[in-house]
């Protein structure tokens, strides 16, 4: 499972890859939209926002656009598929399996479920405060679940996950059968479909708090997890600190995916399938795919998002999207028998 590919590209080869597949859809999604801006008016406004020259009371409407929606909402969907997919390459490695998603200690499920009861909520609640708080409450659930047990660490965890997990989902599905059908039960089913419509600089904010020091982490140690992914004796007689580093690394990706979904609400398959096309890039070295899934996770968010408020009038939600794209090419990788992309 841990085994190298044996012609992995340059890393300063994939890494350009993904810079330029993830810089040509940057430059696509800020001119397309309901209200298109051409290349170079594009070009102009952001060289105002960046010298501090843009002053929103003088500003054309092309440019209130660019800096109230549309360059929040790129920003909200780049830090999305840095999370997911650092997060994913993360688990993957970390429990030497190919199909464990960002998900599997319970993260959504729990926010889903905190957003549904800011939803439900009589006075009114932060439906964000209340998706992060129970995200990030349903991993400490199944952490501490992992623990009390007397089994291997990596599969119990991943044992706990599925348990929290349904838990959890049991909870939402009650909640959605108390909900109101007219009002609550339609905005907890489109929340769940995850989207960016949402995008403000305020999220943007916040989801900045979440994603950023954990995404360092995570490239600053990415090297170690490759020790890690060798087993538990094996890591503990090469010096790394299993008791220390497991938790730590835990708790970074679940600040980053609570976060993110908190926000967002659900987007499947990202952190699933961007982590294997990392790997057909880079190869199985975490320090080299760790970037690599990061930076291409960002660009496939970003084009998820552009079809998504493209390909119809109306808005289609992210999580469709990803799920209709993702879930074929994994189905390729299954019958394709490229073996190099599950290592």
């Amino acid at each position: 499972m841990t085994s190298r590919n044996p012609r992995p590209a340059p890393r300063w080869r994939a890494l350009l890859l993904s810079g330029l597949f993830t810089g040509l859809v940057i430059l696509l999604s800020f001119g397309m939209g309901r209200y298109p801006i051409p290349p170079g008016e594009v070009v102009r406004i952001l060289g105002q926002i960046v010298t501090g020259r843009f002053d929103p009371a003088t500003a054309t409407e092309a440019a209130r656009v660019l800096f109230y929606i549309r360059l929040p909402r790129i920003l909200l969907a780049a830090l999305t598929g840095v999370a997911l997919s650092g997060a994913g390459t993360l688990f993957q490695g970390m429990f030497r399996n190919p199909l464990v998603s960002p998900d599997v200690l319970g993260v959504s499920s729990g926010a889903a479920l905190g957003a549904a009861i800011g939803i439900l909520l009589p006075a009114g609640g932060s439906i964000q405060l209340w998706a992060f708080a129970c995200g990030v409450a349903a991993v400490a659930l199944t952490y501490g679940i992992a623990q009390a047990s007397r089994g291997q660490s990596v599969v119990m965890l991943v044992l706990a996950g599925m348990v929290v997990s349904a838990f959890f989902s049991a909870a939402l599905s009650f909640l959605k059968y108390v909900a109101d059908p007219y009002e609550q039960l339609p905005t907890i089913v489109f929340w769940l479909m995850g989207g960016f419509y949402r995008a403000s600089w305020p999220a943007v904010g916040s989801l900045l708090l979440t994603v950023l020091p954990g995404a360092v982490l995570l490239l600053l140690t990415s090297w170690k997890l490759n020790i890690l992914s060798l087993g538990d004796e094996e890591a503990l007689s090469l010096g790394v600190n299993v008791r220390v580093l497991r938790p730590l690394l835990i708790t970074a990706a679940t600040l980053m995916v609570a976060g993110a979904v908190s926000v967002t609400g659900t987007i499947s398959w990202v952190g699933l399938v961007v982590p294997h096309i990392a790997r057909m890039l880079a190869g199985a070295d975490h320090d080299r795919s760790m970037p690599v899934a990061m930076l291409f996770g960002a660009g496939f968010m970003l084009l998820m998002d552009d079809l998504a408020r493209s390909l119809t009038t109306a808005e289609i939600p992210v999580g469709i999207l990803t799920s209709a794209v993702g879930a074929p090419f994994f189905g390729y990788l299954l019958i394709s028998g490229r073996r190099e992309a599950w290592r």
